[in-house]
């Protein structure tokens, strides 16, 4: 039995193989655009490896593809087929996998945690439950789950950037930033390359308003980007909201066609429909149009690609931004198929499934009603959600499009009461007072709190 990077027991005989699984480690944390090439080389190497079926079903669901949970609960049943020899620990990612790949998200981020507990550094763990968190809106759970584990860890072992960048975002997103800076620049230091930790500051310069020191500090560091992933898509999205706040629509509209939704490069056109991705895209798109900035044709390649996705509800923060695409189109017959999808698919039982019941499909009616002109029956529509979006996932940064197209809503229809609302939230969430943001101000102005 070999030994992973971080000193922990893995069932392979190969040297080779668990070499290999710790390549594939390191480039999921590096969000490296490498990393189904690097996860072949390890099936290679063992096919008979049962964490490496696990570490293969990990990264089909990380897709966030409802078409690909089957699979993934076939890389689960591989995987306990050959684990007669797996350790405890590998046993119990197979079970985390096999509960995610059911919808039983709450049970999987239990798991990793149990694993966690005994196993501080097994940083797949760490990752995934940080990565699930997230997507439920729990970042009280991702500071936790970090704070846990960083005193057991140290810069002597592969991985801590990861871990620091984590506890960065983790911090960011609980409205910590003077205690999450450090480690998110800590991290960096280490490798000017990770992504996370570069997301990770970028969020805390956003929410402090620091935009020139977040066009900088991106700027400095994108070569060390080069061979990632989409994340740097998502990074480039971030420098695109710090010249919204600046008023320079031009920057926004060139990063958007250049950066992160340049449909001919090689990573859009290798995977065009990344959940992440069309967030970046349909979200500026909207903050754009409110202020009044024409796009152009930008939104019927997004609505052509939400047309092909109804059904899938595995990202159910996506799913808003989906509709988004088909209400800037006018496509009708597709909102009304894809919002029968989605009522269909919330009367299931799972984690995903309650989200898209109680969060996602209200806030997606209110968007198609809002592009109809109904901004009153956007409103009542969406009020009754609103206190419960947080559990969509996604950073205050991201759900910010979401409070924007409820306060859209309510100006247009001259509905005093939530207006001053939705500035209330505002106000309450982040740091800057709502007069200090651009989508904000002509609102926070016009109605003072």
């Amino acid at each position: 039995m070999q030994q992973d990077a971080q000193g922990l027991a893995v069932s392979t005989a190969s040297e080779a193989a668990a070499r290999a699984f710790d390549h594939v480690i390191a480039g999921y944390l590096g969000y490296r655009a490498d990393t189904p090439v690097r996860l072949a080389a390890l099936l290679e190497a063992d096919p008979d490896f049962p964490l490496a079926h696990c570490l293969k079903g990990y990264l089909t669901m990380l897709q966030f593809k409802q078409a690909a949970w089957p699979a993934a609960a076939d890389c689960a049943a591989t995987a306990q087929a050959l684990g007669r020899h797996a350790t405890p620990r590998e046993r119990a990612h197979m079970a985390a996998l096999q509960a995610w790949s059911g919808d039983a998200i709450d049970r999987a981020i239990g798991i990793w945690e149990g694993i966690l507990a005994e196993h501080p550094h097994d940083v797949l763990a760490f990752r995934l439950a940080h990565f699930n968190n997230f997507w439920l809106g729990r970042p009280g759970a991702m500071a936790a789950s970090a704070e846990r584990v960083v005193p057991r860890w140290s810069a002597a072992l592969p991985g801590y950037g990861s871990v620091l960048g984590c506890h960065c975002f983790a911090l960011e997103e609980c409205g910590e930033y003077a205690a999450a800076e450090p480690a998110g620049r800590w991290a960096v230091e280490l490798d000017p390359g990770d992504m996370w930790a570069t997301h990770a500051v970028a969020h805390i310069m956003e929410m402090q308003g620091r935009r020139r020191e977040g066009i900088a500090w991106l700027g400095a560091l994108a070569a060390n980007w080069e061979g990632g992933n989409n994340l740097q898509h998502h990074l480039w999205w971030h420098c695109a909201l710090y010249y919204l706040e600046h008023g320079d629509s031009a920057a926004v509209l060139g990063l958007y066609d250049r950066r992160f939704r340049n449909l001919a490069s090689p990573l859009v056109q290798a995977q065009p429909d990344v959940y992440i991705d069309v967030q970046n895209a349909c979200s500026m798109l909207f903050r754009l149009q409110r202020l009044g900035v024409e796009v152009g044709d930008r939104w019927d390649e997004l609505a052509d690609k939400a047309e092909a996705r109804i059904g899938d509800c595995a990202s159910a923060f996506t799913l808003p931004h989906w509709m988004m695409a088909l209400a800037a189109t006018g496509r009708a017959e597709a909102a009304r198929r894809m919002l029968g999808a989605m009522r269909e698919f919330a009367n299931g039982a799972g984690t995903i499934a309650c989200l898209v019941r109680e969060c996602a499909l209200p806030v997606a009616e209110a968007v198609w009603a809002h592009g109809q002109g109904r901004f009153a029956e956007a409103v009542e529509t969406m009020r009754p959600a609103l206190g419960g979006m947080y559990r969509l996932g996604g950073s205050h940064a991201q759900q910010d499009v979401l409070e924007q197209l409820f306060l859209d809503s309510a100006l247009r229809a001259g509905l005093e009461d939530d207006v001053r609302l939705a500035l209330e939230r505002q106000a309450g969430r982040q740091a800057l007072p709502p007069e200090r943001w651009v989508g904000w101000r002509g609102a926070a102005q016009r109605y003072p709190l």
